[in-house]
């Protein structure tokens, strides 16, 4: 057997000392931890793939508006908790642009980033009715939505899609659906962080089923547009982004700044709450609070609670960057298409040195490629594979953590850089003949 680039006891003493009895449940701070400690004592370079951080410059037009708000005085101002208002009539615009759907400024709402308005969501659609008290995730997902709900002390329900592309998504969704307990659905498309994206007819019975039951359907839209198979950037002119909103009327569409405008510092996204949803008066919210919608109650109640609203400074910039966006002057779109390049490259390399992708189909169409991919490899489990390749120097997740039944790993393409798929292909290759396929 080769010797590996990077001492095993290293890695070992490293996941003792955290106390991992498990690698496959390792959380993306652990896995980031140890890369960063066997880096250090060896001195050889990880290949980072754990954290889905955007590995690009932010916006201009973001920064340019962010430091002529600061200049002008906002830091020292409470933003208003319902929103700047140019940012509240860019995003109506922007989902009018790319995903056209009319939705009303008024619902438009700043968030913390999208997970703040995960968590925010999360709690208000779990105090609309008592007998709705579960969030259902189709999965894989984005683990830490799950860790809002255990820190909430909410329930959640869960299952890999895998298995349930198309007509066969609509038993199993009403399979949950039919025991009444099920308060929203929340998926995230493109997925993190299989980059499967969800037809239009799966959104239709996403859409349909939640209407029926009369669920909320939360839709992350992290990676919005990202799916670089179709140009989905062209502002007012189709193809759009895929929704569910063409199919429900009670929805929140979570846009955010970090990926698509590489704007993940300053937290900033959009929570759009639809105009029927937020209009509408919940049962469990007046005895609660005394009265208000959803919309008044998310915002009023809820958001307020968390903070006293996002960075004053950070929406001028999120409102710069829509704008722009739906002026034709800003094609993001075609700033972060390297990941799909990078994407590209590195399943090419895993491939060669007998790795599989494990979502490797949207439907009868190959996965396309983006910020994220899976792999697996012939006998060994997700945590098997997690741990062994940090030996080589390649850092990564399992899908385990993700919600997935599926064994191999969750990899991210944005902190890769040039060099570094030489490097792979060289460390793939000795991990190839040391660990061969029976």
């Amino acid at each position: 057997m080769k010797n590996t680039p990077i001492q095993r006891r290293l890695i070992d003493e490293a996941i003792e000392e955290f106390q991992i009895a498990n690698f496959a449940k390792a959380t993306i701070r652990e896995v980031k931890a140890i890369a960063e400690r066997a880096e250090t004592a060896s001195g050889v370079e990880f290949i980072k793939m754990e954290m889905g951080v955007p590995g690009l410059p932010p916006s201009a037009v973001g920064v340019e508006a962010e430091v002529k708000a600061l200049r002008q005085g906002v830091a020292s101002l409470y933003p208003d908790i319902n929103g700047l208002p140019e940012l509240k009539r860019e995003a109506s615009r922007f989902i009018k642009a790319f995903i056209d759907t009319d939705l009303s400024p008024e619902g438009c709402v700043p968030v913390a980033g999208s997970m703040q308005g995960t968590f925010t969501s999360f709690l208000t659609c779990c105090q609309c009715d008592e007998r709705k008290d579960t969030i259902l995730f189709i999965d894989p997902g984005f683990p830490v939505q799950k860790q809002q709900l255990v820190v909430m002390g909410h329930k959640y329900e869960t299952f890999d899609v895998y298995h349930y592309r198309g007509e066969k998504l609509r038993e199993k969704l009403e399979s949950y659906f039919r025991q009444g307990n099920i308060a929203a659905i929340v998926y995230s498309n493109p997925n993190n962080p299989s980059w499967i994206c969800l037809s239009d007819e799966e959104l239709r019975i996403i859409g349909e089923l939640a209407t029926r039951y009369d669920a909320i359907v939360l839709e992350d839209l992290a990676y919005f547009a990202m799916d670089f198979r179709q140009d989905l950037g062209q502002p007012f002119q189709p193809p759009f982004q895929p929704t569910v909103a063409r199919y429900a009327d009670h929805y929140v569409l979570l846009i955010s700044g970090s990926k698509a405008f590489s704007y993940a510092g300053q937290r900033i996204g959009v929570s759009c709450i639809s105009d029927k949803l937020y209009h509408r008066a919940y049962p469990g919210l007046t005895r609660r609070y005394g009265g208000g919608t959803f919309g008044t109650v998310f915002i009023h109640r809820v958001l307020y609670a968390l903070s006293s609203g996002t960075s004053h400074s950070a929406q001028f910039a999120m409102a710069a960057m829509l704008k722009a966006a739906n002026d034709g002057e800003y094609r993001f779109l075609d700033e972060i298409r390297v990941y799909g390049e990078r994407a590209r490259r590195l399943k090419a390399i895993f491939l060669r040195h007998g790795f599989h992708i494990v979502y490797d189909k949207d439907l009868d169409q190959p996965v396309g490629d983006g910020f994220y991919f899976t792999i697996g490899y012939p006998g060994l489990t997700g945590g098997e594979l997690a741990r062994e390749l940090m030996y080589y120097g390649v850092s990564a997740i399992s899908l385990e953590t993700t919600g997935s039944d599926q064994d191999g790993l969750r990899a991210c393409t944005s902190f890769i850089k040039e060099h570094q798929y030489d490097q792979l292909d060289e460390r793939l290759a000795i991990f190839a003949e040391n660990n061969p396929i029976k």
